[in-house]
C-alpha cells in the first residue's frame, strides 16, 4: 500500500507537478490550496505525511501548523522561502519535522519524505524503554514522564528515543541529525537544538526539568535527573 501525502500549497501548478512526480515515486497525494480548508480536511482525513508551504493566502502556513499540532502528530515537512531562517526555526519550534527551501527539488522532497516516514515507523527497541520516570513505547511511538503523555512530534520522539537509549552518555548533534532526521548536520543548522528545546519544555511541563543536559560544542545527554542544565565541553 502506498504512502499518502497531503500537499498544502496555493500554487496549483506546483501541486500538480509534485503530485505527478510523487506518484512515480510510489506515493499517493491529495492537495489543499487554502489553509483553513486544509485544517478542516485534516480533522476528517488521515495522511502518512504532510507537505506544508509557509506562504499561504488567508491562514498562513505557520498558523496551519499550530492548529494541526493541536490534534494531529502526523509528520510535517515545511516548504520555506530560500534564506528565511526565521520561518524554519519557528516552524520547527511549532512542531514541524523537517523543512526544504523553495523552489525544491522533487527528488529531494521524495527522499526527505521517505526518511521522515521511515523514522516515524522505526522500532529499534521492541520493548518499552524506561529511564528514571521517563518512558517511551516504540510500538505506539508514545512517550511519557510520570503519568503525563509528552505529545511528541515524530522528530522529537526519534531524538528522545536515541537519547534514552544512550542515557548517561553524550550524543553528538551529527549523530542525532543522521539518526533522527535522516540527514547530515549542515552549517548553521539549528534543527536539533530547536527539537531538543521543545522536548525539554514538554518534559518540564510534566515535572521533568533538566533531564537533558547540553554539553556545549558537543551534543546532548539524557541524565534522567535534575542537573546543572548545561555542562562545559
Amino acid at each position: 500500500m502506498s504512502d499518502s501525502i497531503l500537499i498544502i500549497d496555493d500554487d496549483r501548478e506546483l501541486c500538480a507537478l509534485l503530485a505527478e512526480f510523487l506518484l512515480l515515486e510510489g506515493f499517493t497525494t491529495h492537495a489543499c490550496h487554502d489553509g483553513s480548508e486544509a485544517v478542516a480536511h485534516c480533522r476528517d482525513h488521515q495522511y502518512d505525511a504532510i507537505v506544508l508551504d509557509v506562504m499561504l493566502p488567508g491562514l498562513q502556513g505557520l498558523e496551519v501548523l499550530r492548529q494541526l499540532r493541536a490534534f494531529s502528530a502526523t509528520p510535517v515537512l515545511m516548504l520555506t522561502a530560500r534564506g528565511e531562517d526565521t520561518d524554519r526555526i519557528v516552524g520547527l519550534e511549532m512542531g514541524a519535522d523537517d523543512y526544504l527551501p523553495k523552489p525544491c527539488n522533487p527528488r529531494e522532497l521524495a527522499a526527505r519524505l521517505r526518511a521522515i516516514l521511515r523514522r516515524s515507523r522505526a522500532s529499534d527497541i521492541p520493548q518499552e524503554l524506561v529511564v528514571g520516570t521517563t518512558r517511551i513505547d516504540p510500538a505506539r511511538r508514545s512517550a511519557s514522564h510520570g503519568d503525563i503523555d509528552l505529545q511528541l512530534t515524530s522528530a522529537e520522539f526519534n531524538i528522545l528515543q536515541i537519547l534514552l537509549n544512550r542515557a548517561g552518555t553524550v550524543v553528538d548533534k551529527e549523530t542525532l541529525s543522521q539518526q533522527a532526521l535522516g540527514r547530515g548536520l549542515t552549517a548553521y543548522d539549528r534543527s536539533i537544538d530547536v527539537h531538543v528545546s521543545k522536548i525539554r519544555k514538554k518534559l518540564a511541563a510534566a515535572g521533568g526539568e533538566q533531564q537533558i543536559v547540553n554539553v556545549r560544542g558537543v551534543g546532548y545527554q539524557f541524565t534522567g535527573s535534575a542537573g546543572s542544565g548545561e555542562a562545559q565541553g
